[in-house]
């Protein structure tokens, strides 16, 4: 299956033109909550970017997903809380994987939070 980016990899119909982008200046929309960007999709992957924008995951929602997702935190702070009772407290830089159906939830987040999720289908 062929990858595409997000409004496409091109610029005009040129295949052989790869169309640049940057995670750091991409606008956001207005308001509040987490703003979740698809970055790149196939056949078996999503890759997306998150901006948190200081918002924890709402009280008493957990994410609970049926794929695995490697996450890497590459500006800001958090505290990821999980269904086990365990949490992480994370810097820029940070990396981890969470195991599929591992009830998870930002507990605590920077304004300046900004996320890479890769979600990819479990061997």
């Amino acid at each position: 299956m062929p990858l595409h980016g997000e409004g496409g990899w091109f610029i005009g119909s040129d295949p052989m033109t790869p169309e640049v982008r940057n995670l750091f200046t991409a606008p956001l929309p207005e308001g509040k909550g987490e703003i979740f960007q698809k970055v790149l999709e196939g056949g078996s992957f999503r890759l997306e970017s998150i901006a948190s924008r200081g918002e924890p995951t709402p009280e008493g929602f957990w994410y609970e997903q049926s794929d695995p997702e490697w996450v890497f935190l590459f500006a800001g702070s958090a505290c990821l809380a999980f269904g086990t009772g365990e949490s992480l407290d994370l810097k820029a830089g940070d990396y981890f994987l969470i195991p599929s159906h591992l009830r998870h939830r930002v507990e605590s987040v920077s304004e300046d939070a900004l996320w890479l999720a890769l979600h990819f289908r479990g061997s």
